[in-house]
Order: structure tokens, then sequence, then C-alpha cells
């Protein structure tokens, strides 16, 4: 096999690269040097496993060996965009069964993109096989599950890289460094965190058979077997808390890891929330529509807010955060950022998203439904640098495994103190929740037979 170089120079040419070299440290990109070609496999190629793999073609000559979904047609359907992708041309093996694609192939790198309830396991199973793992957020479905990925990530020494790819975005990079760390917001005490896209799915379909190319019983996996009502695939699976943890594991993680990164915050010391389906109570969804949490810390309070309905606060910022200092304040999203000095004489500052449809194309036409978010592109592409950079010099990338769990974790804590009605005090090196036997149980959920809960003293 051939080997390959990612060097400075190479790197530096991408859009924002420049900008984003504080992301991966003083050496930044210096030289990336695999002793040979990494091997690389997929497990969900749906539209963000899909995603994913494609940023990674991009930005380093990998050979994609094995793929592998429960779901025929996609499995195909992937199959035959990726020979057309990769650079050798090759079909990579097809799988239905991740456990013996792991047992099968020798990865240096395993990518997963699979709905929320299967990434535990998946992600154990492939460090355990030797694969350094880019797993997609929320990393689980409950906290123990998250302890569990953690301590199997330390235990098999292998990178694990959570796609929460704000800390990779260059705008906010950018924003990070010349507004946040420059100082120009001052002392930071409130923070404001939203979602008010309509995006929970709230149909009622009838019941149906389940067809040939699904295997839906591996779909479930260690979740509960809900009556098939059809495909489960990109937003369907997301409106069921079986299978993940509604609006806030889902669109609150990005914008609480980011906060945290910006203002170098580990775990909340309390978390409190309320919500519940107010609105949209006429279909199947059992997640909440309308939902505030609050994350507090000394001297900080992180409040989310989302509705599946109405109209957003701010229509420029309808999935944000914004930082309040006593100099100024940052509006920031995906798209852009706003810095608004509290001196009417003070420069405002305004940042927007990096495209880099010229320099890549391919992202115009990727046939994938739905189609590319061509925002997020760039920032998935330093994300899978900072993942090589990290797997070469066997250090800790960006978004590490650990930063993704108390992001995923303190919004499945916020999901609890909404259903219990009380705030939660998480204490990480106990597990559990301070004086609450009975929210503490709920840390861990049952799994279906025959499936095992992974648990951190035994991966």
């Amino acid at each position: 096999m051939e080997t390959f170089n990612i060097n400075r120079r190479r790197f530096m040419k991408s859009t924002g690269a420049a900008l984003a070299l504080s992301t991966f440290g003083a050496r930044g990109l210096d030289l990336i040097h695999p002793a040979k070609t990494l091997r690389v496999a997929l497990i969900g190629t749906g539209w963000y496993g899909k995603s994913d793999l494609f940023r990674l073609i991009q930005v380093a000559p990998v050979e994609v060996v094995a793929l592998c979904d429960v779901d025929k047609n996609m499995l195909n359907g992937a199959a035959q965009i990726v020979s057309q992708r990769q650079k050798s041309g090759k079909t990579p093996k097809l799988y239905g069964d991740y456990q013996k694609m792991l047992a099968e192939n020798q990865l240096d790198i395993v990518l997963i993109g699979t709905p929320d309830h299967w990434h535990a396991l998946q992600m154990i199973d492939a460090v355990k096989a030797g694969a350094n793992v880019y797993v997609q957020k929320p990393i689980s479905v409950d906290v123990m599950e998250g302890e569990a990925m953690v301590a199997a990530a330390r235990k098999y020494k292998k990178v694990v890289q959570v796609g929460t790819q704000r800390k990779s975005t260059p705008h906010l990079i950018t924003a990070k460094r010349d507004i946040v760390d420059a100082g120009l917001l001052g002392n930071i005490s409130h923070v404001e965190m939203c979602c008010y896209i309509h995006m929970r799915a709230n149909g009622n379909p009838a019941l149906q058979p389940v067809p040939d190319f699904l295997d839906y019983e591996r779909w479930t996996g260690p979740a509960p077997l809900r009556p098939y009502d059809g495909l489960p695939h990109v937003r369907w699976w997301r409106t069921f808390t079986e299978y993940g943890n509604g609006i806030m594991g889902d669109m609150c993680i990005h914008m609480f890891d980011t906060v945290r990164w910006m203002l170098k915050l580990g775990w909340p010391k309390r978390i409190s929330s309320e919500g519940g389906i107010y609105v949209q109570k006429e279909g199947k969804s059992n997640i909440s529509d309308t939902q505030s949490a609050v994350f507090e810390y000394d001297g900080l309070n992180c409040v989310w807010q989302h509705r599946t309905w109405g109209t957003p606060t701010n229509p420029d910022y309808p999935w944000s955060f914004t930082l309040y200092g006593d100099k100024g304040t940052l509006w920031a999203s995906t798209m852009q950022c706003d810095f608004i000095p509290e001196d009417k004489n003070g420069k405002k500052i305004h940042l927007d998203v990096v495209y880099e449809k010229e320099k890549y194309p391919e992202d115009l036409t990727e046939p994938t439904n739905p189609k590319i978010e061509l925002n997020a592109a760039p920032a998935t592409r330093l994300h899978m640098l900072n993942f090589l950079d990290a797997i070469d010099k066997e250090s800790r990338p960006i978004a590490d495994i650990e930063e993704g769990h108390i992001s995923t974790a303190s919004c499945i804590l916020a999901n609890l103190s909404m259903q219990t009605g009380r705030p939660v005090v998480y204490d990480p090196q106990k597990r559990e929740i301070v004086g609450d036997r009975e929210t503490s149980k709920l840390l861990e959920r049952p799994y279906r037979q025959p499936y095992t809960h992974p648990h951190p003293g035994k991966v």
C-alpha cells in the first residue's frame, strides 16, 4: 500500500485553515506520517454517515474497505458512491452485521453514523477491535453508556473524535480567538442557547410490514422494539425517546459543547429543566416540543430554550448561542457571528460562514438525501484533519470522547430533570446523582434482550 503525508503546506491551502491551526495546538499540522494507508469502515450509511466519510476522503487518501448498514438499499447505494469517490475505485465489502465486519477486517478507523441508541456498543466494540473511532453526537442515550465509552477509549488507548465539529468551524474559531479570548466581551456572566427550528417529526403513519431490504430487528438493537410504521431514517427515529434524547440531545449538545469550548467549562454544578409537549399533541412523537434548561456554573448560567413551533426570538439566529459580557455581546451560530460592543463608539464585528465550493466542487453534486450541509463541510474536513493528527501524535483530539461525554450527559441530565421535576447534581467520580437515588437509577436505561448494557468497569 502507498503511504501518504498530510503536510502543513497542503493543509494551509484550505480556506480558513490558517485560522483553524489554533485548534490543533502549538505544533499545528506539521506532518502526518501513517505507516500505511489508513483502512476505513463506516457503520451507518445514511445521510450523515456518508457525509462524514466523504469529507474524510476529501482530505486524506484513505481506503474505504468496508461499509455496514441494516438497510440493503442504503448500503448498496453508498457502496456505489464510495467506489466513485475514493481514489482506488474499489467497491468496499458490504455487511449487515457490524461485529462481523470488525472481526473480518483489520481497520485503522471506524466512522459511526448510526442512530444514537447504537453509538455506545459500536464505539466500544470498534476500539476493542483496534480501530480509532469517529462517532457522531450525541455519543450516547444514557449517562452510563457515555462513562463506558470514555473508559473503553482510555483502556484500549484509541483516539475517539466526536462529531461536534463546531469546534472546527472557521468563523467560530475566529470568534473564540479574536473576540472571546481577546477579552472583548469582558466578564461573561450569562449565556443563552436556543433552537427554534421546526424539526420535530410528528405524523401518524399506519403500521405496515417490514420491507425485505431492512433488518428492523437489528436496526432496533438494544432499544425497545416499536411497531414498524415506515422507514425510521433521517428524522423519524429522532422523534422518539426510545432512540435518543429529542431536540435537547440532538441540537442543544452542539451549542452547549461549543460554549463549553469557548469558555473552558467542565461539568455543570447543577442542571434543571422544564418542558413537555405543549402544542404539537396530534402525532406519535414523544419528545418535547417546548423545553428550557439551566446549566449552572460558578458566576455563570448557561440557559437553553427550544420550541419546535412559533417564531425565533431573533430570525437571524434561530439555532445559536449568545455570550453576554459586561463589555459586549456575541451572537453566534453555524452560519455567522455578530459582536456588539457595550460602548456605542466601539467597533462591531461580523463573521460569516466559510464555504469551499470552488475547492471542493463535488460538494455541490453529492447525491445524498438530504443534501450535504454545505456550511458544515469545511468544519467537518478540519475536524477530520484534527482526528488524523491526533492519531499520528497519539494525542487527544479537540472533540475527545470525554468532552463529548460531558456535553452529551449534561443534555441527558437536563431531560432527567424535566422527567422527575427535580434539579440534578451529577458526581462524575461516583457516577451518581447527589442525594437522589431514584434519579440515579435513571442514569442507565434497560437494554432489550439479548443485548448487555456496557459498564465503565467492564469494557
